[in-house]
């Protein structure tokens, strides 16, 4: 008879390597793992890694493409930038790995699907509740919160069964896809403490970048970025090229304590270099071709967007009906923005657009001014009459 199916979201590190073993034990069932890249793995050796260990299959799944388009550029469209500051990397991954574990888990007939994620993060709310949105008939099991196990504890059980493992500890906790790194742990939970240089890993520090500025111009459609420095690219180089160049000057690193779902207050260290880059250049060309109501009713939907993608509740109606007003504003923010890298800091020095609602004309104070001065007094006598009622009734 043959053995039930568990599928496993298996990254080839201590936790999931140690939780092969442990599910089929204490479950009786065969594993099917699966490994996805979305921008920052080597598959074939922890395929490899996952067969040797006793998976019965080992699945891959390139993710970078999916990725960039359906998370992280309609995330820039939206400027989803959580509590202003994190660009919610780690966050945007999480519900397509979901997608895909689901997927796997219903083209292997699995019963169940397996997390590496602790019992205090954000990470296991968005994929159990993807999960659940997407795979209801499908049980979630999490080894690493159900069995109590410290890491000397499972550095012990992987040695008894000559898994393998690497024993080295690391300092910090990471995590890594192409729109950013995440980094906690260690000395940073302390959050007087400057982070330690060794936790960066993709940018440089302010004394290590060029003396020389490097300046990027970024080509968006509809809000979606499309070439850089002239050159057409599909996003996923767009970002990686990004990633390097930002790094390079020092751009992209953020030191943020923030509010996690779970009810507590993390410090987090996060290399966001192409992320920032194209949330500033995109803002600059909103600001270009957005009205002022647009702009100011886009923030707030903005905020709520970054909450609902860092709360896991990317598979809802909220969602799709958040970015629905979203890709209506996107209909003319099509143009060209230069950027300033320097020293750490990233400065939009110049921005035109074929629809923008800048007019040279009626804002230049030069001879070629065509604003009408002379209707202003009449604008600020209507514009000023509440004011002016409401003192000379109300005035005490």
């Amino acid at each position: 008879m043959a053995k039930p199916k568990i599928v496993l979201a298996y990254s080839g590190g201590l936790d999931t390597t140690v939780a092969v073993p442990w599910l089929q034990e204490k479950y009786d069932a065969d594993i099917v793992t699966l490994t996805i890249d979305l921008g920052m793995v080597e598959l074939e050796p922890i395929r490899q890694r996952a067969l040797s260990i006793g998976a019965v299959e080992a699945m891959t799944v390139d993710g970078r493409d999916t990725l960039v388009n359906e998370f992280l550029f309609p995330s820039l469209q939206a400027g989803t930038i959580y509590e202003g500051q994190y660009p919610l990397a780690t966050a945007l991954g999480r519900p397509l790995i979901a997608r895909y574990l689901v997927e796997a888990a219903k083209q292997h007939d699995a019963y169940a699907i397996a997390h590496g994620c602790t019992g205090k993060g954000n990470d296991q709310v968005r994929l159990e509740v993807g999960i659940a949105a997407l795979g209801p008939e499908i049980d979630v099991i999490a080894p690493i919160r159900d069995w109590g196990m410290s890491r000397d504890d499972e550095i012990e059980y992987g040695q008894a069964r000559n898994l393998p493992i690497n024993a080295t500890r690391s300092r910090f906790s990471t995590d890594e896809n192409l729109w950013g790194r995440s980094v906690e742990a260690g000395e940073l939970e302390d959050p007087w403490l400057e982070p330690p240089e060794d936790a960066y890993a993709w940018t440089n520090p302010v004394t290590g970048t060029p003396d020389e500025p490097a300046y990027v111009e970024i080509h968006f459609e509809q809000g979606i970025p499309t070439a850089v420095d002239g050159e057409n690219m599909n996003g996923v180089d767009i970002v990686n090229h990004l990633n390097t160049l930002s790094g390079t000057h020092g751009v992209g690193r953020i030191d943020h304590v923030e509010n996690r779902l779970v009810g507590i207050k993390s410090r987090e260290i996060y290399e966001c270099p192409a992320a920032t880059l194209l949330h500033a250049a995109h803002t600059s060309l909103e600001a270009m071709t957005l009205t002022k109501d647009q702009a100011r009713m886009k923030g707030r939907i903005s905020q709520e967007y970054s909450d609902v993608i860092y709360n896991g509740l990317w598979f809802t109606a909220h969602r799709v009906d958040l970015n629905a007003y979203i890709q209506s504003t996107q209909r003319f923010v099509t143009g060209d923005v230069r950027v300033r890298l320097h020293k750490g800091t990233c400065v939009v020095v110049g921005r035109q657009a074929p629809k923008a609602l800048y007019n040279y004309g009626l804002a230049t104070y030069d001879r070629s001014d065509e604003f009408d001065h002379g209707s202003a007094e009449g604008f600020i006598k209507i514009y000023g009459l509440s004011v002016k009622t409401e003192n000379q009734v109300q005035s005490d």
